[in-house]
């Protein structure tokens, strides 16, 4: 079974910055893919970044410059956040999967096995 722990989340004025991070564990903790999603109150969840074991990443055009996605050798997944808007104000979740994801599918929330519980993060402007 694959736990994953979401840390980092906040409350920030515009143009602000925060760091996510998602640690994982778990006797079946492998991971191939792995990405952060986000959630408003009202809206879908939508893909925010996604990296593969090869480090390729894929990111919303919406958060492109301003995000940045990595992991660590202990896969531990981070997502850098700067110039925070108040159109970021979500739940943010990380997901993993063990297996192998194609770019052009890599935000989409289905080709994810395990998800965390969320870490909020509120934007005010």
């Amino acid at each position: 079974q694959v736990q994953l722990v979401e840390s980092g989340g906040g409350s920030v004025q515009a143009g602000g910055s925060l760091r996510l991070s998602c640690a994982g564990s778990g006797s079946s903790y492998r991971t191939d893919t792995m990405a952060w999603f986000r959630q408003a109150p009202g809206k879908e969840r939508e893909g925010v970044a996604a990296i593969d074991s090869d480090g390729i990443t894929k990111e919303l055009d919406s958060v492109k410059g301003r995000f940045t996605i990595s992991k660590d050798s202990k896969n531990t997944l981070y997502l850098q956040m700067n110039d925070l808007k108040p159109e970021d104000t979500a739940m943010y979740y990380c997901a993993t999967t063990s297996e192998w994801v194609n770019w052009l599918r890599m935000l989409r929330a289905s080709m994810y096995t395990s998800w965390g519980q969320g870490t909020q993060v509120t934007v005010s402007s």
